[in-house]
This record gives structure tokens, C-alpha cells and sequence, in this order.
């Protein structure tokens, strides 16, 4: 009986022993197990905050104008929701017909202000445009845009002066007709001219139907506009003097920035 009894708690002593051992292993592998689960949340949570991140940078480079590097079209042809006309007095009216925007002769200045033109760089930019004189004999292309910062601006001037100055007003003081970008450039009426304006903090370029007309350094000198009636087109503008225009394919194309 004896014999009996110490086999039985021999017995029931293994028994608990390996209960014990076996809910050790159990507890020992949930804890490596929970261990891992917890790794690979942390993993997982590290990688959607990486993702996120880069999105929210994606987001951001895509809404920045300043990053942008996407043609702007300024006048599409088809309406004037863009611009602002402006009448200093005089002024001819600003309309769309066919495609081209028209500004009819006034007895001053004629012309519109791109609305949004604040939003526009102020730097390493081209426009480019096509511009015709309809009749009279001053400038058919005002163009007005800023240089650098949204305090400066320029305007190239072409046809001013009697019909030919093509130049850009005002550096150090001095207008089109007075600095070293002025040319004497031959216009004929209802002729289609391609014209293009690329701006750097260094210097202004302007080709006419491709050929380099003007190319000035800018670095510094004091830039400004014209006093007089061109101050009330100050930002980005088209405008003409005693003369009717059309102009079409108005395009703003930043430009990368040299190193």
C-alpha cells in the first residue's frame, strides 16, 4: 500500500511538473509571439507614416506655384476672365474676337493687367507671344512684367516712339528710347509677329521672330517702371499706345534656375 501511495504521488508530482513546464513553453512562445506582432506593427505604423510623409511632400511640391515648372497659359483665346482692363481716361476698350485679344486705340494708354499675376514667378521665366499691329503708329506690345521681386517691374516696348523703338523701360532712370536695349526693329500692319521675353536675376533677353533683339544685363542696376500713365499697369500687362493690337498665344514657361 505503501508502495502504492509514493508511486501515486510520484505520479501526480510529474504531472504537475509537466502542466507547469507546459504552460512555461505556451507562456514563452506567446510572449515571443505577442513580441513579433508588436515588431511587425511598429514596422508596418513606421512604414505608412514613411508613405504619408512622402505623400504629404508629393502634395505639397504640387501645389507650390514656385516649384511648378508647367507652362501657364495667360490668354486662351477665349475670354478675359484672366485680365482686368484698364481705363486710365481714354483708354481704347479690351475684347476677344476670334481667338486674339484686341485692344482698340485710345487716346493714352490701352490695355489689361493679368489678374493673378502675383502668383506668377518673378524669375528664370519666359512668355512668349504672337502680337500684330491693326493700325496707328506707336506701340502695338506693352509688355509689362515683374523682374525679381513683385516691387519691380519692366515693360518691353515695341514699336514705341514713332512706330519702330523696340526696347525695354526703365533701367538706371532711362526709358526704351534712352538705354542701350533700344533697336530701330521695321513693323508692317496686319503681320503676325513672334515674340519672346526670357528673364533671369542677371539679365533680359528678347528674340522677335527668333532673332535676338535685345539682350541686356540687369544685375545691379535700378529697374523700374516708366513714371506716367504705364504706373497704373504695374504687375504682368499687355498694353498699347494710341494704337489697336491683336495678340494671341500668350504663354508663361518657367525656367530652371542656373546653378
Amino acid at each position: 500500500m505503501a508502495t502504492n501511495a509514493s508511486n501515486q504521488r510520484l505520479a501526480t508530482d510529474s504531472f504537475k511538473l509537466g502542466f507547469l513546464g507546459g504552460f512555461q513553453v505556451m507562456t514563452l512562445t506567446y510572449r515571443l509571439a505577442s513580441g513579433l506582432q508588436l515588431a511587425s506593427f511598429r514596422s508596418m505604423k513606421t512604414s505608412l507614416f514613411l508613405l504619408l510623409a512622402a505623400c504629404l511632400v508629393s502634395v505639397t511640391s504640387v501645389a507650390d506655384p514656385a516649384s511648378a515648372t508647367a507652362p501657364v497659359v495667360l490668354f486662351d483665346g477665349k475670354s478675359l476672365d484672366k485680365w482686368e482692363p484698364v481705363d486710365i481716361g481714354g483708354s481704347g476698350s479690351v475684347e476677344v474676337q476670334d481667338g486674339e485679344m484686341i485692344i482698340s486705340q485710345g487716346e493714352s494708354v490701352s490695355g489689361a493687367i493679368y489678374k493673378d499675376w502675383q502668383k506668377l514667378p518673378t524669375t528664370n521665366y519666359e512668355i512668349s507671344l504672337e502680337a500684330m499691329r491693326v493700325q496707328g503708329v506707336d506701340f502695338f506690345v506693352g509688355l509689362t512684367f515683374p523682374v525679381n521681386d513683385l516691387k519691380t517691374q519692366l515693360t518691353l516696348v515695341m514699336g514705341g516712339w514713332g512706330g519702330s523703338v523696340t526696347g525695354i523701360s526703365s533701367i538706371d532712370g532711362l526709358d526704351a528710347s534712352e538705354n542701350n536695349t533700344g533697336t530701330f526693329q521695321r513693323y508692317k500692319d496686319n503681320t503676325w509677329y513672334k515674340v519672346k521675353l526670357r528673364v533671369t536675376p542677371k539679365e533680359i533677353v528678347v528674340t522677335l521672330d527668333g532673332k535676338e533683339v535685345i539682350n541686356t544685363d540687369i544685375a545691379g542696376k535700378k529697374l523700374g517702371l516708366r513714371p506716367g500713365p504705364m504706373e497704373s499697369y504695374a504687375g504682368l500687362s499687355l498694353t498699347t499706345f494710341m494704337t489697336t493690337a491683336a495678340i494671341k498665344n500668350v504663354v508663361l514657361t518657367p525656367l530652371p534656375a542656373k546653378s
